[in-house]
């Protein structure tokens, strides 16, 4: 072999070596820091949940005085004809005054307390002992089934609906499972949410906001962090209004936290923003 093809073959084994090189050192790179990843998550999260000033919402407490009630626009309430409320634990003064008010049943889920809530006269509550979720199944002897098969059961499908969700993380996949079609039946949707450092909570919050404005957020003081930076909580209450409904201000200015909000835990200290 001339010098030529030897040097030129050298070359090659060289650069050969160094392109393996680089896809060995590429196979092995640390993958991204988790709590850097999880910081970036709240900050996406944080900046996705600040609410729009709607000029045509009247804003009044419904339910509890303290943990159980939620802002609602009243004034945009009336189309309903159904309401749905996740999460009840034995009480649930939030859907006996939707349902009393509208003249519309009440559509109550819980598999984990079966204690039927006491509604005043004038409501229709209809109690289900099962509990929401992205599919359906049976878990320790426990039914969850999806919104959307639900409304279908209850022969909701093309009824306007007011709903409420508190249902411990189970939200989230709820959410995520859940299809526009059945989101944009809702008028005006409350939802306590948990949790505030996973990917996936930043895309369940994008998806609603495809269909809702956020007109309200309280964060609930009993998950109060400071270590969850920029939110003060880990727990953190939303009013969705249907775009179809809401009409905004694009610079209009937003009240926080807003003067009909209250702490759900009366007793402790309050953490509306970081100290």
């Amino acid at each position: 072999m001339t010098r030529t093809p030897l040097l030129v073959l050298v070359a090659l084994v060289a650069l050969g070596g160094l392109a393996a090189l680089a896809i060995r050192y590429r196979a092995v790179a640390p993958p991204p820091d988790p709590i850097q990843q999880m910081a970036e998550n709240r900050r996406n999260l944080f900046a996705e949940i600040q609410p729009v000033k709607i000029t045509n919402c009247e804003f009044e407490r419904v339910g509890d005085p303290h943990d159980g009630g939620y802002l609602m626009c009243r004034n945009l309430m009336d189309r309903a004809r159904s309401a749905y409320s996740y999460g009840i634990a034995g009480s649930d003064e939030w859907g006996c005054a939707v349902s009393a008010r509208l003249q519309v049943p009440v559509h109550q889920y819980d598999c984990f307390n079966l204690t039927r809530p006491p509604c005043a006269a004038g409501a229709a509550p209809m109690f289900h002992e099962e509990c929401v979720g992205p599919a359906r199944l049976t878990e320790d002897g426990r039914t969850f089934d999806t919104v959307q098969a639900q409304v279908v059961r209850n022969g909701d499908e093309d009824k306007r609906l007011i709903m409420k969700m508190d249902v411990e993380g189970a939200e989230w996949p709820s959410f995520l499972a859940m299809p526009e079609s059945v989101l944009n039946q809702v008028d005006q949707l409350n939802v306590e949410f948990h949790g505030v450092e996973e990917a996936r909570f930043v895309e369940a919050i994008r998806k609603l906001k495809r269909v809702f404005y956020v007109a309200n957020v309280h964060y609930n003081n009993w998950g109060c962090h400071p270590d969850v930076a920029p939110l003060p909580a880990l727990a953190f209450e939303i009013l969705f209004v249907n775009k179809e409904l809401a009409v905004i201000d694009p610079a209009g200015a937003v009240v926080l936290p807003n003067p009909l909000d209250a702490p759900n835990n009366k007793d402790r200290a309050d953490c509306q923003a970081l100290p």
